[in-house]
């Protein structure tokens, strides 16, 4: 049984299973990127599921469509980190041991080497030392002493390249741990505000339209802020194609608070707003169409509702507006005189005959085509409601009926049966704006780069040797001559080096009788 265990966490902290496990970590998140993800999107998912049937219903079990919170990615995503540990912790040790050992000794015949050069000079012994000590600055070497007053020097470079190799692989563990710690202090929410001076404090869960927190986040401790949408601009191509959003905003964040102060910023898509700890992008918009409904006894309501886009390309958009008529106390007659104004708002309209369609996203000549319902929109049920249409079942039970269907500009108007007379006022513009806090996010640019760096030096730096053997030869006193014999060894990639070991034996020999 031990030697089961021992075996088996060998071959999981093999560097073989841990490249094997980050393979199938990236073929385990291609489903995520596939697939919709029920915490980005619930809706399109159930109607995903819905239309492919027990295909759908057998991907659900097996958490397709929750894939990074999946038990298979996280049994994944945790093998490889501990794979990871314990492949690098006996490498670290290892790679001190390397960096603190001295080169090896010069090997008996140079002649041996893979690359080699030898030649008798003019000189004594410590006069070329004193030249190799000066053409290998820079290099880690040793000077060793032999019988017969031979000297020798091994210099090895390149330690860099087994430095790279270990910073890579510490920065894969870094943005692996770091990334997976931002996934439960982190969270992220989008929400809608009409870009008309309204507001949004970061107060809590309930302020969002959508909200994903990480694993941690209870939705009780957000970075306090708040800002104001005083406006926005969105311009397009000549074929409708968007060029840029922007957006005027006031925020408040940190002693600002306290203090009342607003600071005003511009907001754009590449340039969120920083605060502490949090980031605010402008991500989408849209148009609120306004509606007054004149009753007959003069009574009026104005409201606003943001109607949704179904084409992103030209901003086509669909909703509900509501109305509660005003100073009726009985509920029951309250409720079956309630009106809902529906319909399609284009920014750009264009006819087919009665049938309204955009043809462009930028507001030129607005217009709607509303159907207005008249009776109880189920409001006072309990049960929740899109505020971008009617509830159904309302209508089916004929709760709730059609009472006039138009298509209106700007400042037009629709009478129904009882005197009622709706008016299309005009379009404000909506932002989607979406808050991101990730504590970590610092943490896992500095590995990632740390990576980068490792792979580089990995990838670009050689390790190499070079031995240089200096014997003295016999001779008169006054005239002293030594042979030198220069040896060299890649000990990875020998490409480019046969060009650095000939200039280091040309400037070492200086092509005196050199073979």
């Amino acid at each position: 049984m031990l030697a089961f265990l021992r075996n088996t966490w060998r071959g999981l902290t093999s560097m073989r299973t841990a490249l094997i496990l980050l393979f199938l970590l990236a073929l385990a998140a291609m489903p995520g990127a596939l697939l919709p993800q029920r915490v980005l999107n619930a809706t399109k998912t159930d109607e995903y599921i819905a239309a492919h049937g027990w295909w759908g219903e057998l991907l659900d079990r097996l958490q397709f469509f929750e894939v990074y919170s999946s038990v298979w990615f996280s049994a994944i995503y945790l093998l490889l980190m501990v794979s990871l540990i314990g492949c690098l912790t006996p490498r670290s040790f290892e790679f001190v041991k390397q960096m603190r050992a001295k080169p090896v000794l010069t090997p008996r015949n140079l002649a041996r080497m893979p690359h080699h050069r030898k030649a008798e000079l003019d000189g004594g012994v410590d006069d070329v030392l004193a030249t190799v000590r000066t053409r290998l600055r820079g290099w880690r070497r040793v000077e060793r002493e032999e019988p017969g007053g031979v000297r020798t020097v091994s210099a090895e470079r390149g330690y860099l390249r087994e430095t790279g190799n270990v910073i890579f692989h510490f920065g894969i563990l870094g943005v692996i741990v770091f990334f997976a710690l931002g996934k439960m202090y982190s969270y992220e929410g989008d929400v809608l505000v009409q870009a008309d001076g309204s507001s949004f404090c970061n107060s809590g869960i309930y302020a969002y339209d959508n909200f994903r927190p990480g694993l941690s986040i209870d939705g009780t401790s957000l970075t306090p802020f708040c800002l104001k949408v005083d406006g926005f601009k969105a311009g397009y191509t000549a074929d409708g194609q968007p060029e840029h959003y922007e957006s005027d905003i006031q925020y408040q964040a940190g002693a600002d608070l306290d203090s009342g102060t607003w600071r005003p910023y511009h907001l754009e898509v590449n340039e969120p707003l920083r605060t502490d700890g949090d980031r605010v992008y402008l991500i989408n918009h849209g148009y609120t169409p306004a509606f007054t409904v004149t009753y007959p006894d003069g009574k009026s309501r104005t409201m606003s509702t943001q109607w949704r886009p179904v084409n992103p390309q030209t901003y086509l958009s669909e909703g509900a507006t509501k109305f509660d008529e005003p100073g009726i106390g009985d509920s029951a007659q309250r409720r079956s005189r309630q009106i809902a104004v529906t319909g399609l708002f284009a920014p750009t309209p264009f006819l087919h005959g009665n049938v309204l369609t955009s043809i462009a996203p930028g507001l030129k000549d607005p217009k709607v085509a509303v159907d207005v319902l008249r009776g109880d929109l189920g409001l006072d049920t309990g049960k929740p409601q899109s505020i971008y249409e009617v509830d159904q079942q309302m209508v089916d039970d004929g709760r709730l009926k059609k009472v006039a269907r138009e298509n209106l500009a700007v400042g037009q108007s629709i009478a129904l049966d009882d005197g009622t007379k709706i008016r299309f006022d005009g379009v404000k513009q909506w932002v989607m704006l979406q808050v991101s806090h990730d504590p970590t996010q610092v943490y896992v640019l500095v590995f990632a780069v740390a990576m980068l760096l490792g792979l580089a030096a990995s990838l670009l730096v050689k390790r190499r040797r070079v031995w240089v053997r200096v014997t003295p030869v016999d001779g008169a006193e006054d005239v002293r001559r030594t042979v030198v014999e220069v040896g060299g060894l890649a000990r990875t990639d020998q490409a480019g080096y046969g060009e650095e070991f000939t200039r280091i034996a040309r400037d070492l020999l200086d092509g005196k009788n050199g073979n």
